[in-house]
C-alpha cells in the first residue's frame, strides 16, 4: 500500500526540514519542503498530495489562495504558522485545523492522523505521548 503524499510549504529552513524529518519517521512521504509558494504549487501540480501542511506565509506571500485551491481539489490542509491569525483562519478555513509554531511533533503527528483519518474512531486518541521524544509509526 502506498504511504500518504504530505506536501509541506515552510520557509524557515530549519523548521521545514524537522517538520519534514517528523512526518518521515513517522512513515509518510513527504513532498517538500517548499519554501515559496511557485515551488509549493508546482509540487502541487505535478502530483496531488493527500494533505498540505503550510505556514501562513512564505516570503511574505500569503498562502490562501494556494490553500483555496487545495481545499477545492479534495486535498486537506493544516496550517502550521507562528503567526497565525486564528480569527481569520477560522472565518476563512473553518475546517482546516491550525497549529501554532512551535509545534511539539507529537501533536503535528497527531493532527495528521486525524485529518487524514477523519472516520477512525482512534483518531482522537494521542499517537505520540508528548512527554515522550519517541515517535511511532503511523
Amino acid at each position: 500500500m502506498d504511504q500518504p503524499v504530505i506536501l509541506i510549504a515552510e520557509d524557515e529552513t530549519i523548521v521545514g526540514l524537522d517538520l519534514c524529518h517528523t512526518i518521515e519517521e513517522a512513515g509518510y512521504e513527504v513532498e517538500g519542503p517548499h519554501a515559496d509558494l511557485n515551488s509549493a504549487m508546482l509540487a502541487f501540480q505535478k502530483r496531488r498530495p493527500d494533505l498540505a501542511i503550510l505556514d501562513i506565509r512564505l516570503n511574505d506571500t500569503v498562502v490562501y489562495p494556494f490553500a483555496e485551491k487545495l481545499i477545492a481539489e479534495d486535498v486537506p490542509v493544516i496550517f502550521h504558522s507562528g503567526h497565525l491569525p486564528l480569527d481569520e483562519v477560522d472565518a476563512r478555513f473553518p475546517d482546516a485545523p491550525a497549529l501554532s509554531k512551535p509545534c511539539p511533533p507529537g501533536e503535528i503527528l497527531n493532527q495528521v492522523h486525524s485529518t487524514l483519518n477523519p472516520d477512525d474512531q482512534a483518531a482522537d486518541e494521542p499517537l505520540i505521548d508528548a512527554a515522550t521524544p519517541d515517535v511511532q509509526t503511523v
